[in-house]
């Protein structure tokens, strides 16, 4: 068997920046509670191993008692949920991505100079929540063409369209060509609110999947970006799975497979892409390909407000501070394995 493991895959910027605030709170905080509203990200393996070592998942901050910790989870919140927990005198660290709060800027310049706002995502997605929470009374959100006609416009010539950052591209460009079509002078952002990680694990699928018999995507159900990295694969004309680890392989779907692709989604760890395919090496007498497709070096600074605690405790947090590059194929999480790499 052929593995082609592609590059980029698993953690961004933003995820790799909203576990490491996790992080660093247990090292700095060890006998305080540490509270997290929502999963901080949506990985089921990632929020499990903060569990063990003791945080606290909540849904709503009303769970957390007076004055503690709470950590707002990396896909942004509505400015009620940040009353709620001033209102709770808690220490809130905000570990929104930066991506994502782009977006609400967006959506609150947009709604001050009186513009709708068509919020093109997932209406039940945390993202889409926190966003459509900064102008409420602006912001319609369009899950597909078909929602168009319901839509209520005052005005066609104010009107703009922001996105999820997770979504296919190719998803939201048939939707925004539809809202285009529909109202001609909608106005667009001054740039794609589709982040880079997402749009470069979706090329890099894109370009390879056509070439494998199967795609293996390592992700949680409930990763929207995940997701979509199975719906494009699938798209292109390759079967695609999504797992959240080895244990959901099943080996029917890799029965007779000579060229498998292998990614993960933005918020799956690399070990659990390590331990896959070291099954699939061991089972298949595999050969590991790594496809560049794009080199990313993105980083995101830790918020402000632990920058302040960590300075309290005379911690340098430029001297904690992680800086991300690509996955390696390191021994300690891949063993010894045949491998070539290359580049598209």
């Amino acid at each position: 068997m052929r593995i082609i493991l592609a590059n980029p895959r698993g953690f961004c910027a933003g995820v790799h920046m909203a576990i490491d605030v996790v992080d660093q709170l247990l090292d700095i905080c060890p006998d305080d509670p540490i509270y997290v509203y929502h999963e901080i990200v949506h990985n089921k393996h990632v929020v499990g191993r903060f569990v063990d070592r003791g945080v606290t998942f909540v849904e709503d901050v009303s769970e957390v008692p007076e004055g503690n910790i709470v950590v707002f989870s990396a896909h942004g919140i509505s400015p009620a949920v940040r009353k709620d927990a001033d209102a709770r005198n808690l220490t809130t660290i905000d570990a929104t991505c930066p991506l994502v709060t782009k977006v609400h800027m967006e959506a609150i310049r947009y709604a001050k100079q009186g513009y709708q706002i068509l919020l093109v995502g997932h209406a039940n997605h945390q993202e889409v929540i926190g966003t459509r929470g900064e102008a409420p009374d602006s912001i319609q959100v369009v899950e597909a063409p078909e929602d168009i006609p319901s839509l209520y416009i005052d005005d066609p010539t104010k009107l703009v369209y922001l996105t999820q950052t997770t979504l296919s591209t190719d998803d939201a460009e048939v939707i925004i060509s539809a809202l285009k079509a529909a109202f001609p002078e909608i106005k667009s952002p001054p740039s794609s609110d589709i982040c880079y990680a997402t749009t470069n694990r979706q090329h890099a699928v894109r370009q390879i999947a056509p070439d494998c018999d199967l795609c293996l995507v390592v992700g949680s159900r409930n990763s929207s970006n995940s997701v979509r990295l199975t719906e494009i694969a699938q798209a292109v004309g390759c079967p695609a799975r999504l797992l959240d680890d080895v244990s959901e392989l099943d080996p029917s779907w890799i029965a007779g497979k000579e060229r498998v692709l292998v990614t993960a989604g933005a918020s799956a760890p690399e070990d659990l892409v390590a331990s896959l395919v070291r099954k699939l090496v061991t089972d298949h007498d595999g050969e590991i390909e790594v496809r560049d497709i794009f080199e990313e070096d993105v980083e995101f600074a830790i918020p402000a407000t632990l920058k302040r605690m960590m300075r309290d405790q005379g911690i340098d947090p430029n001297e904690r501070r992680i800086h991300i590059t690509r996955p390696e194929i390191t021994e300690d999480l891949y063993g010894t394995v045949p491998l070539t790499v290359s580049a598209s």
